[in-house]
């Protein structure tokens, strides 16, 4: 059984009088235990409507999603679905609720009802996981971008959920702070088996995923893994450039040389390297 499952899913918003705006359309994917996904698409694609419906703080118009076996719309299992599934926003400073890094660390183990020693023990858990145990009595709006974000994810991960959702996480950080959290997310899934659902409009960060889910008009225009990104007609269809080594191998392809397509700086270098070793100084 899915841990996550979606089953032909729809969504409207009341946009002024009478008027209703179809967000999700018949979507339907599956996440399994420990599987690491990305959710890209265009500004007004469903995505963050799709986070929102994941751990019930909407529920859907029609269709189903279950998290374990369990109905979102169902009430009485709500609470059981939060503790299972953690949300980390665009904006880290929205998510703060209180003065000490610890502090905002312990807000979701307290009011799951935990005994202090037991909140402790988690919270110096989470902050160790994240890098973050030197901060632990600083004042989070002190901390950079990065940082705060990583605070965030400690939170979430205090609550020891099984699966983590970043709903564009990284959005508003430079590339220093995107860095950081993502080598955060990586190691939590790679090394803890967390579940990881990352929306996200940087395909770079996408393509760090074992699977990509592309969203377009509300519906699912693809499903699957990395061979998605040599899909030049996909992405041109659905409106989203593809990660930055992907393009710069297509063009060198069109110059004569076929380096197959990089995802990441370490195979962009090795793979153009072998290139020029086979075909020499001609190209």
């Amino acid at each position: 059984m899915p841990f996550l499952e979606f089953k032909n899913v729809g969504y409207s918003y009341i946009s002024g009088e009478d008027d209703y705006i179809r967000a999700l359309d018949s979507v339907s994917f599956s996440v399994e235990r420990g599987e690491f996904v990305a959710l890209v698409g265009c500004n007004g694609s469903g995505k963050s409507t799709l986070a929102r419906l994941c751990n019930g703080l909407i529920a859907p118009d029609d269709g189903r999603v279950t998290v374990d076996g369990d109905d979102t719309s169902d009430k009485s299992k709500l609470h059981g679905i939060r503790k299972k599934i953690g949300v980390v926003f665009q904006n880290p400073d929205n998510q703060m609720v209180t003065t000490v890094v610890e502090d905002d660390v312990a807000f979701g183990p307290e009011n799951l009802g935990l005994p202090p020693a037991e909140i402790r023990e988690r919270v110096d858990l989470a902050l160790k996981s994240v890098g973050m145990s030197e901060y632990a009595k600083s004042g989070p709006f002190r901390l950079s971008g990065g940082q705060k974000q990583r605070v965030a994810i400690a939170g979430v991960l205090a609550i020891k959920p099984e699966l983590m959702i970043l709903d564009e996480a990284t959005g508003m950080l430079d590339p220093s702070g995107r860095r950081e959290v993502m080598d955060v997310v990586k190691k939590l899934n790679r090394e803890e088996n967390m579940a990881v659902v990352m929306i996200t409009h940087f395909m770079e960060e996408a393509a760090v995923a074992d699977r990509i889910i592309i969203l377009d008009k509300g519906r699912v225009a693809a499903d699957g893994g990395r061979e998605l990104f040599e899909d030049t007609a996909l992405f041109d269809r659905v409106g989203l450039e593809l990660p930055v080594y992907v393009r710069v191998a297509q063009k060198l392809k069109e110059k004569g040389l076929d380096i197959g397509c990089p995802l990441d700086i370490t195979s962009f270098v090795e793979n153009t390297a072998s290139a020029f070793g086979g075909k020499g100084r001609g190209v």
